[in-house]
């Protein structure tokens, strides 16, 4: 099979689809990287074929990092001024890379890839789309802590019916935020078709669900041909997976540390997340490690101990398994790690996904939560001080660590994707394309 494999996002939404095109690749299959161009240095060297794809991500860009990351702004932020205005460039280089140069058996699309349900319509090659997190599915019976109105999933054990009522509130409150994505069906000669924010962005064929139940179970108002296959986990630097040296060396010299990071994208709105924690370090008595990203501003002004050591990244599947606890921003990849690593989180969430995820990992018995406005060395050592002295935290992450350890995300991913495959192959190529309308 040729399978095209795309999305836009962060390092967190792109690893996974990594994952599953190397276990692809292995099965004899040709997968077809179309990322953001920002990839390719990451993608190539895995010998993978590499296809960009508009808009690029600037790495650098801090200011539009923290317009995203805004609790109550951000993903319209997200969506009307960096996705949307380039919707016909995305577009159009999701078609070269399905059709050119030959037809592609099958797309996989992430959710944050508007344009992948028009090029699936337009070209009737059957497509698969993923999710990383439960929060995606804005299920009613499992209602998603939203970042700007927290309490209310709160409020639905009280309130019968509140999960349909956040339900329809987001989509209130989103309804005039697609208006590109139909304008471009428009011009296809498309209809209109369903909520392009909640509900075209999943694939009528086949919708991955790329965690574990841990995270989340089945719900009834879920997608159908929703599968959970587990996390699929993938951290290498261009295929590199060791520590760096200074960090290796500072791991074998004494105690697990407690790890600072806030994984690959809140790190560039970092504020003075790694000054406090530092402090918060210092004020514990614990080792500890901080890994900046490669922001100059994110490094401590403090003179620091030898106690800290600070590194720009680490591949978090050698890095936390050696650790004491993880400090982090909650987001899904950065959770699963430390799932799978059998260590339990003190979580500050920023938006988007992460408070939700930190809301089922305090529910797990794994993570305390701290919000950025209490983010303050005081705090923060006190709570650490009360997660390290009581045995319960680590207990039931390595009882979760044991529960992951069972099941292979990218294994029951592919093994779906070429069913579906095969599937398709049988079904006249027509009825395919008609089904996505």
């Amino acid at each position: 099979m040729r399978i095209v494999l795309s999305n836009i996002g962060t390092f967190g939404d792109i690893n996974p689809l990594i994952a599953i095109a190397l276990e692809l690749k292995r099965r004899g299959h040709t997968p077809v990287m179309t990322l953001p161009a920002v990839y390719r240095p990451k993608i190539v060297p895995l010998g993978l074929e590499f296809h960009a794809l508009r808009p690029d991500i600037d790495p650098t860009n801090t200011l539009l990092v923290e317009m995203v990351y805004d609790v109550n702004k951000g993903t319209e932020t997200g969506l009307r001024k960096f996705l949307f205005p380039a919707l016909r460039d995305t577009y159009a280089d999701l078609l070269h890379a399905a059709t050119k140069p030959v037809r592609a058996d099958l797309l996989l699309l992430g959710e944050l890839n508007y344009a992948g349900p028009l090029v699936a319509d337009v070209t009737g090659i059957p497509w698969a789309s993923y999710v990383l997190a439960p929060f995606s599915f804005f299920s009613a019976f499992d209602p998603p802590v939203l970042p700007p109105y927290p309490r209310l999933a709160r409020a639905d054990k009280v309130v019968p019916g509140m999960g349909r009522g956040i339900r329809r509130l987001a989509r209130f409150v989103t309804r005039h935020w697609p208006e590109p994505i139909y304008e471009l069906r428009r011009e296809l000669g498309l209809s209109m078709g369903p909520n392009p924010i909640f509900d075209a962005k999943h694939s009528p064929h086949l919708v991955l669900a790329l965690f574990s139940h841990v995270l989340g179970v089945e719900q009834k108002d879920w997608p159908a041909n929703t599968l959970i296959a587990g996390f699929c986990f993938y951290d290498s630097d261009a295929g590199n997976g060791a520590l760096p040296p200074n960090l290796e060396e500072f791991l074998a010299a004494g105690e697990p540390p407690v790890v600072f990071t806030l994984g690959s994208a809140a790190v560039l709105a970092a504020g003075n997340f790694y000054e406090q924690s530092a402090h918060a370090a210092m004020r514990l008595g614990v080792r500890a490690v901080l890994l900046i990203g490669t922001d100059p501003r994110n490094r401590p002004q403090t003179v620091l101990p030898d106690s800290i050591c600070v590194a720009e990244y680490a591949p978090y599947s050698a890095l936390f398994p050696r650790a004491k606890l993880v400090v982090h921003q909650g987001g899904v990849g950065t959770t699963a790690q430390c799932l799978r690593a059998g260590r339990p989180m003190l979580i500050m969430p920023y938006s988007h996904d992460q408070p939700d995820n930190a809301r089922r990992m305090k529910r797990l018995g794994v993570a305390r939560v701290i919000q950025r406005s209490s983010y303050k060395p005081w705090r923060v050592a006190r709570r650490l001080r009360a997660m390290l002295a009581v045995h319960d935290y680590a207990a039931k992450a390595q009882s979760v660590a044991g529960i992951l350890a069972q099941e292979d995300g990218v294994r029951s991913a592919c093994d779906a994707l070429e069913a579906l495959c095969e599937r398709m192959r049988t079904q006249p190529r027509d009825s395919a394309k008609s089904s996505g309308n």
